[in-house]
């Protein structure tokens, strides 16, 4: 059986381990370029020791931001802004990942800790946000978005399609396509945002088209020996779970049928006022069922808070990575603390040389 600290090999690339750094949004940009926060942030998650460090979701486009401060990939300064970041990350031996995202009708937001609501349309920092139908998301997202017209479609395709060529171009060796969480692409497939009646639309079949047809499109600029993943929410927690679910692995299917290699298994959040049903890994049997009847590989996260509990999805083969969020917020050593916790030997060397040799020392 696997285990969290075997290596695991995808198409050209191999993971030191099974732990991947899930990716979390930063808020701490401007005009979309990485700085310092960004260089020390996951620096230092890398030197943690996880096997995939996945850059946080990165903007297609001015409207595709979350909020005014997140990272873009619109054009060459951003581009060039990553570039020492993503090198000086693959020097420490972890795989760099990137989520290329587009936020669809969530964007225009404030940054959670002031709000996390939309901004004032009269303010200069705002902007119209798009979705595949005008409906808002509600609660503190009311802000109305514009229906997509066709045209504003290929756009964002052509969007995806130049972020995927700038992060290929700059180092990055997996790819993630943000279909999850409400934002643009979620949002063409569930029905609580997408009242379309033409072919973009409707049917399963339509309402997935946009997430296929995107991933058609960055199939072909995106080498082949390297990943390419996406995060998908194939679950609401709106009392529809089974319909939900079966409809999202047929998809899940089609993803991997047109060239999807890797799934992050995650929530949709695409209406308010649900009821997840959040505790220790909630999501590891819904993943663990993609991945039995997709044959495809998959991650999730969500409460898969110590090396224990993270060994023993991967031991049992309800995953093939784990992705790990806020417990890394709150200790970015959290590879080596598991290790010690499983008793590997030679825990210590999954630090840097100049921690390693000092904590054997003493543990």
């Amino acid at each position: 059986m696997p285990a969290l600290f075997d290596p695991y090999s995808l198409k050209s690339v191999t993971l030191r381990n099974r732990i991947a750094v899930s990716p979390m949004c930063q808020y701490q940009a401007k005009e979309g370029l990485v700085n310092e926060w960004h260089k020390v942030h996951y620096t230092t998650l890398a030197h943690g020791g996880a096997g995939l460090v996945t850059l946080e979701a990165t903007a297609v486009s001015p409207e595709g931001r979350i909020t005014p401060r997140c990272l873009g990939l619109w054009n060459d300064k951003q581009a060039d802004s990553f570039a020492p970041l993503v090198a000086a990350l693959r020097q420490t031996g972890t795989v760099v990942g990137l989520q290329i995202a587009h936020s669809g009708r969530k964007g225009s937001a404030n940054v959670p800790w002031e709000g996390d609501d939309h901004i004032p349309e009269t303010s200069p920092e705002s902007w119209q946000p798009i979705a595949p139908s005008a409906i808002a998301f509600g609660q503190n997202r009311a802000r109305v978005p514009h229906a997509m017209t066709i045209e504003d479609i290929e756009r964002v395709k052509a969007d995806f399609v130049r972020a995927a060529e700038r992060a290929r171009d700059m180092g990055i060796q997996v790819l993630m396509l943000h279909f999850a969480h409400g934002y643009l692409a979620q949002s063409f497939w569930s029905t609580y945002s997408n009242q379309r009646t033409d072919r973009y639309g409707g049917t399963a079949e339509n309402r997935g088209r946009f997430l296929l047809e995107t991933l058609d499109a960055v199939r072909a600029v995106w080498p082949e020996h390297l990943p390419l993943c996406a995060r998908f929410g194939v679950i609401e927690f709106d009392g529809k779970d089974e319909e939900t679910l079966t409809e999202s692995i047929a998809l899940v299917r089609k993803m991997k049928e047109r060239g999807l290699d890797f799934l992050d298994v995650s929530v949709g959040f695409s209406t308010p006022g649900v009821t997840v049903p959040w505790g220790a890994a909630f999501m590891a049997p819904i993943a663990a069922r993609v991945r039995r009847e997709v044959a495809l590989p998959v991650a999730t996260s969500w409460y898969i808070n110590d090396g224990r509990q993270a060994d023993a999805l991967i031991r049992n083969e309800a995953v093939d990575l784990v992705m790990i969020g806020r417990p890394l917020l709150a200790n970015p050593y959290w590879s080596y603390e598991a290790a010690r916790v499983l008793h590997i030997p030679q825990a210590s060397q999954i630090l840097p040389p100049s921690y390693g040799w000092s904590l054997s020392r003493y543990h």
